[in-house]
């Protein structure tokens, strides 16, 4: 049986993103949206020339490198790393639509 997707809209770097999700991702997909915008807005603070998608380009940087350093981590589980990645995934592909 094929698992129900929900709608859920998100917003990053002040744009709105409407995603279709599993129920049971919803809630780490509002977390990392709140992660990444808090990073932008970091960004944004510290680099005040700075547009917002090259704030934006630079928290994706952060988190590919958070992403290896996870992956060179022998203690860090497979499922673990897989996870991260798909929710990184996931919202780029929705950023990119």
């Amino acid at each position: 049986m094929e698992e129900q997707l929900k709608s859920m809209q998100i917003m990053i770097a002040g744009r709105s993103y409407p995603l279709r999700v599993k129920e049971q991702d919803m809630e780490s997909i509002k977390h990392v949206v709140e992660e990444i915008n808090e990073k932008i807005k970091d960004f944004q603070l510290t680099y005040i020339n700075k547009d917002k998608q090259d704030c934006l380009a630079m928290a994706l940087l952060t988190y590919a490198v958070e992403l290896h350093k996870v992956k060179m981590n022998d203690s860090t589980t497979p499922q673990q790393i897989s996870r991260k990645v798909d929710h990184l995934e996931h919202l780029i592909e929705n950023i990119l639509k």
